[in-house]
């Protein structure tokens, strides 16, 4: 735990939570997507899934694509919303995608540390020097789900 708070220093204050255990075998733009079987991530190599209809660009843009491609339009609020799941993306300084965060049934975020554990938290507490900031937010109509 104390090389998570290290990370991400917003957690310290924070009631974040461990929900499973490190995988490598997909990233926080899958697990924002609801995917745990690949990793997401628009490489020119075609070494990870991207969807077709998205810019294969490290772009804002290409993100806010790729997540249109499942549904999602941008919206405004990062409060829970009936009938709507959201992801946020997050953005380092130079305005390049960093992460992404899905939103849970009960109004707190769930992220992808990487390649590590899958955690539970605040939105704004993965924002810092790492993950940079949260620069768009969208959502889309829930979807029935087992995975939240």
């Amino acid at each position: 735990m104390n090389h998570i708070q290290e990370s991400f220093p917003g957690l310290r204050e924070s009631e974040f939570q461990v929900t499973s255990p490190a995988d490598t075998g997909y990233n926080c733009i899958a697990w924002a997507a609801g995917e745990v079987r690949r990793c997401w991530w628009p490489d020119p190599f075609d070494q990870y899934y991207w969807p077709d209809g998205a810019a294969r660009s490290g772009t804002l843009d290409a993100f806010v694509q790729a997540f249109t491609t499942i549904g999602y339009e941008r919206c405004e609020s990062e409060q829970l919303e009936e009938h709507y799941e959201k992801a946020a993306l997050f953005v380092d300084a130079a305005g390049s995608p960093t992460h992404a965060a899905r939103q849970l049934r009960s109004g707190r975020w769930t992220s992808k540390l990487g390649q590590h554990v899958d955690i539970e938290h605040d939105l704004r507490d993965l924002e810092g020097e790492k993950y940079g900031k949260v620069a768009v937010l969208l959502k889309r109509a829930n979807r029935t789900s087992s995975r939240q």
